[in-house]
């Protein structure tokens, strides 16, 4: 049963990087968290005074910050450019 599930989730991040790969005008936040966490990136806990500045980490130490949009949680193309170009998609 794990393995069905896993499965099924794994399709949902393969589509989504298939879709990240088009650039996509309404590629949201939460989708490109799904997608970091796939390549192994986990997101830096901030201060208080972190702002809206996120910080993404993989286990080799590259580092990806972007500035999640607010109000609307839709990223903008430079940020998927930048997301692009660290993954080598």
């Amino acid at each position: 049963m794990l393995f069905i599930l896993k499965y099924i989730c794994m399709s949902k991040v393969e589509k989504l990087i298939k879709q990240l790969k088009l650039k996509p005008k309404d590629f949201t936040w939460d989708e490109m968290v799904k997608v970091l966490n796939y390549f192994g990136y986990k997101q830096i806990p901030q201060g208080k005074t972190g702002g809206s500045r996120r910080k993404f980490v993989n286990d080799k130490n590259d580092i990806i910050s972007l500035h999640e949009p607010h109000p609307q949680k839709v990223l903008k193309a430079y940020q998927i450019d930048i997301i692009i170009e660290h993954l080598k998609l």
